[in-house]
């Protein structure tokens, strides 16, 4: 039976094309992956809250799968009200599911807290609007956010089509920024692969990195209680 360990929930808005990829080749035997899709085309703050208010919907269909945590799969889908709605969207998925529920937003702050970290250099793939909102989210959470520099890409699928190489190189650029000293790197979106770049940049630079999949999938593997290690996903997984 697939799952017999544990079935992982995930909501991902509907143009993502990366992060069910990124779980399903690290997931452990026995883990398995099940999914609802989000209306979303452009990373944008109108976009963001109108997919927002489909969550609770699309959500409940994935109880009927018998799901033992649920995902909400979207970084700024789940910053972009602020702290409040972020706590509340988990909330609110965990009473209509009766499962435990993770916003990438907090846990990504989860992920900070348990490297020790207390100031962030993020970088992103968005447009200024949506880093404002993100810097905003991360100060309210308590973190000092040393930089933060995007892309400028509003479109999710060309969100999508960025390569780890990149991840690597803007990540790597903002840790090597004169004058920056932070605690680690947040490379934010769900819809940027960066599995492939964590462990590298970690090694080239010294620094502990945060990415909004790795940090989503330890914090539903932490609420399932299975076993991390082996999992090539940066110090994060060795915690």
């Amino acid at each position: 039976m697939y799952g017999w360990r544990a079935r992982i929930g995930l909501l991902v808005p509907s143009s993502n094309t990366t992060n069910e990829p990124e779980f399903q080749r690290v997931l452990p035997e026995g883990v398995s992956l099940h999914t609802g899709r989000l209306p979303l085309e452009d990373v944008n703050a109108d976009e963001l809250e109108r997919m927002a208010g489909t969550a609770e919907r699309i959500g409940e269909r994935l109880k009927h799968a018998a799901v033992d945590v649920i995902c909400y799969g979207c970084t700024t889908g789940s910053l972009v009200k602020g702290h409040g709605y972020a706590e509340e969207l988990e909330s609110t998925l965990t009473s209509v599911t009766d499962v435990p529920a993770v916003a990438t937003a907090l846990s990504v702050e989860r992920a900070l807290d348990t490297l020790g970290a207390e100031s962030v250099a993020v970088v992103t793939p968005y447009i200024d609007d949506i880093n404002e909102r993100e810097r905003r989210f991360l100060e309210t959470g308590g973190f000092e956010v040393e930089s933060i520099s995007g892309h400028g890409i509003e479109r999710n699928t060309q969100i999508g089509a960025l390569t780890p190489e990149e991840a690597y190189r803007q990540a790597a650029g903002a840790i090597e920024e004169p004058g920056t000293d932070a605690d680690a790197v947040f490379i934010s979106c769900t819809n940027y692969r960066t599995f492939e770049a964590i462990e590298r940049i970690e090694a080239d630079t010294g620094v502990p990195v945060v990415t909004s999949n790795q940090a989503t999938l330890w914090d539903a593997m932490t609420n399932l209680e299975i076993d991390r290690s082996g999992m090539p996903l940066g110090r994060l997984f060795e915690t």
